[in-house]
């Protein structure tokens, strides 16, 4: 047996010699953990008060107040255009209210074009608003379920991020999300998307800046029904 032979043997006895004196340290049972169940409105509070915290602005209203609500937002954020998807239920909604009020509704425009023609134009919008697919309580975030008609840029380039979230569609856990919605059988998008609150960055000079890779607002409108 050659020197390195001699040597590597000598080293691997010790190493065996050492893990059969090691002992493992004693840890508890892991037991199965009970998932939350909580009320309707426990989960809206749960939800509104986690997306607070990290600067998302929330707004709860039913669906009759939420045509007064949604116009009340835009004038105080003097929204002058806003990128919608028409063909959606949400888009069909917000269509109708711009015909109904033509002197207190922003600019309407339908994304109904190629992402390519898209491109040019989507930096010079001031909001956008989409539908969502749900919401988590646990960990305040919206759940966003990009498609053809609300494709992700509606709701990554526009400053100003307008979210609809209703409130039966709030699950307690991600878990709860993906089984009750049966993710796996209606097939997942290219991208879903958790979100909890507006783009933020500390990249620069370590100081914490909004909007540099999304929206630098993300405004909420939890609708309940009657």
């Amino acid at each position: 047996m050659n020197e390195t032979a001699s040597s590597r043997s000598r080293i691997l006895e010790r190493l065996h010699g050492i893990h059969s004196q090691s002992r493992f340290a004693d840890h508890p049972e892991i037991t199965e953990t009970q998932s939350p169940s909580w009320t309707t409105e426990e989960k809206i509070s749960r939800l509104k008060s986690r997306m607070e915290a990290v600067h998302s602005e929330i707004h709860r209203c039913s669906e009759q107040e939420f045509d007064t609500v949604f116009r009340k937002v835009v004038d105080e954020k003097s929204i002058g255009s806003l990128l919608y998807a028409k063909n959606t239920q949400l888009g069909s909604r917000i269509h109708s209210l711009k015909q109904s009020n033509q002197e207190n509704m922003p600019e309407l425009v339908n994304y109904d074009v190629s992402i390519e023609t898209m491109k040019k134009r989507i930096f010079s919008f001031d909001a956008s608003i989409t539908e969502t697919l749900g919401g988590i309580a646990e960990t305040g975030s919206l759940i966003l379920w990009p498609s053809r008609d609300e494709p992700r840029l509606m709701s990554l380039i526009p400053p100003i991020h307008l979210a609809v979230l209703q409130a039966e569609t709030i699950y307690n856990t991600f878990s709860e999300a993906i089984d009750e919605g049966k993710w796996d059988e209606k097939g997942m998008p290219t991208n879903a998307l958790l979100i909890s609150g507006p783009s933020k960055t500390a990249d620069i000079e370590q100081t914490l800046v909004y909007g540099v890779h999304g929206p630098k607002q993300l405004v909420v409108f939890i609708i309940q029904s009657n």
